[in-house]
């Protein structure tokens, strides 16, 4: 299947990177390589990392980015592991990181991946598809409470402990092995009056066992803390979610790394030794214009915001 992604936002993260020329930067989520092509176009003896956990992504960016790959490194992980990778790499500070949280147009659209409630496919949901672990391991063996805990917690889903119950009612005559299988499932248990506004029923369960499946919030929590210690003074780090959960923890660890003090207030004067590593440029999320949501409707939760290097 072709990958096609549409990148979220180009011009705002490219704008706010503020690219220079002889620096490096990483984009943890290549996807594509539609943020990574304009990146690159405006670098002459910077460096670009690519990283990417999913193999088909690495095919389709390395076609997209053939003119340039003599400035490009493509790394196959998590951009979790940006610590390790950059120490592999022999890089000590970069100049910018983009992260494009969350499952893109070309996973949603691989109806075989698992990722879609639209598409009756396995339950898979990996990223990576080297990983052992799967959305069907979820499904049918984390017992209730485990079970509404993430759908409660990653989905905000008001229905989770009875689509929990139903989940585990279900499997009790045989295991759960598809999308569609789970979605009748969920509809099964959130009231049919619950059913009538919102959207699909099934779509904060999903969210919530694929972020559980690849550990995206840990992931995401643990790559902001490393990629502020290694940002050069005036370098950017951008990061564009697209539901609540993310954002929050987004705003939360740039608003740390700018005010790390974990001092009691009535204190006088600051005592931990907590430094601050960056400086918050985004108070308010950037959002889609109207133009591209009209050419792109699934921009429309996407938010970026931005941290910048400071002196350590």
């Amino acid at each position: 299947m072709e990958f096609h992604h549409v990148s979220v936002l180009l011009w705002e993260c490219i704008g706010n990177l503020n690219i220079k020329p002889d620096g490096v930067y990483v984009d943890g989520t290549m996807g594509g390589g539609g943020h990574s092509l304009e990146i690159v176009k405006k670098l002459t003896t910077g460096r670009l990392i690519c990283i990417d956990q999913d193999q088909n992504a690495h095919k389709a960016a390395r076609e997209k980015l053939k003119e340039y790959l003599d400035k490009i490194t493509f790394v196959h992980d998590n951009f979790g592991n940006i610590e390790n990778i950059l120490n592999q790499l022999e890089i000590e500070k970069i100049d910018g990181m983009l992260l494009d949280i969350g499952v893109s147009s070309h996973q949603l659209d691989e109806a075989e991946r698992g990722f879609s409630y639209q598409h009756d496919a396995p339950l898979d949901m990996r990223m990576d598809m080297t990983k052992p672990f799967s959305a069907y391991e979820i499904v049918n063996e984390y017992n209730e409470d485990e079970l509404n805990r993430i759908i409660f917690s990653y989905g905000e889903e008001r229905w989770a402990r009875r689509i929990a119950q139903f989940i585990v009612k279900e499997r009790q005559d045989k295991p759960i092995e598809t999308t569609g299988e789970l979605v009748d499932v969920i509809k099964k248990a959130v009231p049919k009056g619950a059913r009538k506004d919102g959207p699909h029923p099934a779509k904060r369960t999903f969210q919530a066992i694929r972020i559980e499946v690849n550990g995206e919030l840990e992931v995401l929590q643990r790559a902001i803390d490393d990629v502020s210690h290694r940002l050069n003074p005036g370098g950017r780090l951008c990061i564009i979610t697209f539901h609540s959960l993310e954002d929050r923890i987004v705003k939360e660890a740039f608003r740390k790394q700018e005010n790390p003090c974990i001092c009691p207030p009535q204190f006088p004067v600051c005592v931990c030794g907590r430094k601050q590593t960056g400086r918050v440029i985004t108070r308010k999320p950037i959002i889609a214009s109207e133009e591209e949501l009209a050419a792109n409707p699934r921009a429309r939760s996407a938010k970026l915001r931005v941290l910048e290097g400071v002196e350590k």
